[in-house]
């Protein structure tokens, strides 16, 4: 246990610089005294680490001491950040293991992958999660991608009922269940606009800041979250054989069988009855 947060410990130095003790605590879980014996091991073995005290102290490694990457291209670091998706890795009990991968490559890279991997973890997550949508035509995503990467303000054309234009910031994309997604900042609020109802983006010649913090995984989870409270929902009465029940599961989704309330079926052996509430 202790050798595993030994090398957590030095990725984190040489990912992110220099940490106080509290914040290596904070990371690994552990006191700052035990962070103190871990720096005293770590120079005992020769490794060239070292504190700095007062206000602007902290624990740092001797620059240029890193474990390097190579042969690895700008686009090879992209793609394999992009495939980081935590939601699945979480729910097979790896979310942890994802996040010690990913510090480990992140460490590792030369400097200016490891800024464009960062940047890429904040202007794109894909939520894998399924909704039995299938996938859509999108012919404005590159022109939207390329805004969004380049953090510059366009102007589109949305189409609801009837297509309106609006002037928006865009600040990443996200994938649902093969429907693409652009979170926007329009007039100081943060927006969804599906992707597939943009007919033209046409560029401003204006390049936009993004909102400081702003943290495109979060802001999904939470609207999504309250996108399915506000929902309509719909009461129907499913009768199923008993031997079919997982069919039923399938097509609903566990949840939603879970959550429903069991009815009686006096006169059909063999059957079970469900009072299913759906979207």
């Amino acid at each position: 246990m202790r050798a595993s947060r030994l090398v957590a410990l030095l990725l984190l130095l040489q990912s992110r610089g220099q940490l106080t003790a509290a914040e290596l605590g904070v990371e690994l879980e552990v006191s700052e005294r035990t962070i103190h014996r871990d720096v005293e091991a770590l120079a005992a073995a020769g490794v060239p680490i070292y504190a700095e005290r007062g206000p602007y102290g902290g624990i740092r490694l001797v620059d240029g001491y890193r474990t390097r990457l190579t042969g690895m291209t700008a686009g090879e670091a992209e793609a394999l950040f992009l495939a980081g998706v935590p939601g699945p890795a979480a729910e097979l009990g790896l979310g942890t293991v994802v996040a010690a991968a990913r510090l480990k490559v992140l460490a590792a890279l030369p400097p200016e992958l490891r800024t464009r991997a960062s940047r890429l973890v904040e202007r794109f997550h894909l939520d894998a999660v399924g909704w039995y949508h299938a996938s859509e035509p999108v012919p404005c995503l590159a022109a939207v991608s390329e805004a969004v990467w380049e953090s510059q303000r366009v102007s589109v054309e949305y189409r609801r009922d009837r297509v309106v234009t609006r002037v928006i910031d865009p600040l990443g994309l996200v994938l649902k269940a093969g429907v693409w997604y652009v979170v926007a900042s329009v007039d100081g609020q943060v927006r969804t606009y599906r992707v597939s109802r943009i007919e033209r983006v046409e560029p401003t010649g204006e390049r936009f800041e993004r909102p400081a913090g702003f943290d495109l995984a979060g802001y999904w989870t939470e609207s999504t979250a309250a996108y399915e409270r506000e929902t309509p929902r719909t009461l129907v009465t499913a009768h199923v054989r008993a031997d079919r029940l997982g069919r039923l599961r399938d097509v609903v989704g566990n949840r939603i069988v879970d959550e429903a309330d069991e009815l009686p079926e006096p006169d059909r052996p063999g059957w079970r009855a469900f009072r299913l509430s759906l979207d």
